[in-house]
């Protein structure tokens, strides 16, 4: 549980830091887009658990 929580949070970090270098317009847009790789993470986080 402690390795998809970690993994959680460092693709929405991971994610919001590239469209901050990427040229989001602001932080707000390079947010949503963390929030998007977050959601699609934790997808794959439940689908993969047994």
């Amino acid at each position: 549980m402690t390795r998809d929580l970690i993994t959680l949070l460092g693709v929405f970090i991971l994610a919001t830091a590239l469209a901050a270098a990427l040229g989001a317009i602001n932080f707000g847009t390079a947010l949503t887009f963390g929030q998007i790789a977050f959601a699609a993470t934790l997808v794959w986080v439940l689908i993969k658990r047994p």
